[in-house]
């Protein structure tokens, strides 16, 4: 026997080489069925069981991991289904106002008694020729004074709000916002605002999805001048 033999029968076989060879044979077993029964695997039990009882341990838990995900995507399913019945009888309710109180009073409702959103407000830019309604007429100059970055955001955003912005958005009520989602109703040229309001600082994250709001944002940028023109 050569030195080179000699020294290459010394080389130990590592537990990855092992591990590489078994993934390339799947059916290394089947061709060498005996060896199944010398195999132990240490139980979390302290006990030792067979391959194919840890085999079937091992089915038994990815079993269960997958009902657990499968529960989960059905509950997040069935979510979306009671979304979107609440959304389409809001858009409805919206369709069906003939002028902007009744527009105003129908979402306030919907946000509050459907979707319980905590606090709810719709800023129109206006003057005192805007027809009354529960909705808060402001210039467009003084709300860029407070809400001008949010101004220039083409899409709906969530988070946190500075003090200056929750004060203007949300009055009286700021104090209680611990984190808002807004979005800004536009038809050409700016209408106003839709800000919602939680007290949960974390319920409202950045990376929250405001796909609800910006729809809701998109009906309204359709119906209020229509109802404003109606009203006035």
């Amino acid at each position: 026997m050569s030195e080179n033999t000699i020294s290459h029968s010394k080389e130990k076989i590592t537990e990855e080489q092992v591990a590489q060879y078994l993934k390339n044979k799947p059916d290394f077993f089947n061709n060498n069925v005996n060896l199944l029964s010398d195999l132990e695997l240490p139980h979390n039990s302290g006990g030792a069981v067979s391959l194919v009882e840890r085999q079937v341990s091992v089915l038994r838990e990815r079993n269960m991991d997958m009902r657990h995900r499968l529960s989960q995507l059905l509950d997040n399913a069935r979510e979306n289904d009671r979304l979107f019945d609440k959304t389409k009888r809001l858009v409805l309710a919206l369709l069906e106002c003939n002028d902007l109180g009744d527009l105003v009073d129908a979402l306030y409702y919907s946000f509050d008694k459907e979707f319980n959103i905590h606090y709810t407000r719709l800023i129109l830019f206006g003057n005192s020729s805007t027809p009354a309604s529960a909705a808060k007429i402001v210039s467009i100059h003084d709300a860029r004074d407070y809400i001008g970055k949010r101004l220039k955001m083409p899409n709906a955003v969530s988070g946190g709000v500075d003090i200056k912005e929750c004060e203007f958005l949300f009055d009286h009520d700021a104090s209680n916002i611990g984190s808002a989602a807004i979005a800004v109703l536009q038809h050409g040229s700016p209408l106003g605002v839709l800000a919602i309001g939680n007290q949960d600082p974390a319920y409202y994250r950045s990376s929250m999805g405001t796909l609800f709001l910006g729809y809701i944002a998109e009906v309204l940028n359709r119906l209020l001048p229509k109802t404003l023109k109606a009203s006035s």
